[in-house]
């Protein structure tokens, strides 16, 4: 697919998806990597625009640059702001009491510590849902017992071979200090999503160095 047939297919994609204002987004495509510009109304958008247009095939990478423009009656006052993400937090089971959250103009920054990835995942996703998040920073540090290289390496590379949605002999991994680094091709984003948190699922992971090479 060349980059003018690309282009047209990831503005399709963002006008039918219900959850992004795609009359408010353009995009440009150039070798595969998509840049999105102009304003939406909530990080939310700002979120789901990028996903939309990594669900198109052909797509390489996303330049998401799509400002966000809160409308009035969307703003709170930052103490308030930061109660409402509070809030949300305490309330989904999967985030531990011990990630906190501050808020400077509207920009959430999320702190503390978790054990597991998909916990910091977890509260990244609850926060940037807050009505009046106007961006979000993540700053949570994970806190995983260490575990050998070679058992972490083990274990990932076995959960890759048990995907059906992934060549896993086209994939590397890599384990050092904590450090998981996932290399190869991969041929879409949704199998680059599946083998990147199959590495996150691994005990004794506090980085995943991700250099997956999405291709088509």
């Amino acid at each position: 697919m060349n980059d003018a047939d690309l282009e047209l297919a990831v503005v399709s994609e963002l006008l039918w998806d219900p959850k992004v204002d795609g009359a408010a987004v353009a995009a440009s495509v150039h070798d595969g990597v998509v840049t999105l510009r102009g304003t939406v109304g909530s990080f939310r958008q700002k979120r789901e625009a990028r996903k939309a247009a990594e669900r198109v095939a052909g797509v390489s990478s996303v330049d998401n640059e799509l400002d966000v423009r809160l409308l009035d009656e969307d703003r709170h006052d930052d103490a308030d702001l930061r109660g409402d993400v509070l809030q949300a937090l305490m309330l989904d089971a999967l985030v531990p009491t011990t990630i906190d959250a501050t808020v400077e103009d509207g920009y959430v920054t999320l702190s503390g510590v978790a054990q597991w990835h998909y916990q910091r995942d977890e509260a990244e996703f609850v926060a940037g849902n807050v009505p009046g998040v106007a961006g979000l920073r993540d700053d949570v540090y994970l806190t995983v017992p260490t575990a050998a290289p070679e058992d972490v390496q083990r274990s990932i590379t076995k959960a890759l071979e048990r995907s059906a949605k992934i060549e896993a002999s086209d994939i590397s991994v890599v384990s050092s200090d904590g450090t998981v680094t996932l290399s190869g091709l991969v041929g879409s984003w949704y199998e680059h999503d599946t083998a990147v948190a199959a590495a996150w699922a691994a005990p004794g992971v506090v980085t995943v160095d991700d250099q997956l090479t999405v291709t088509f």
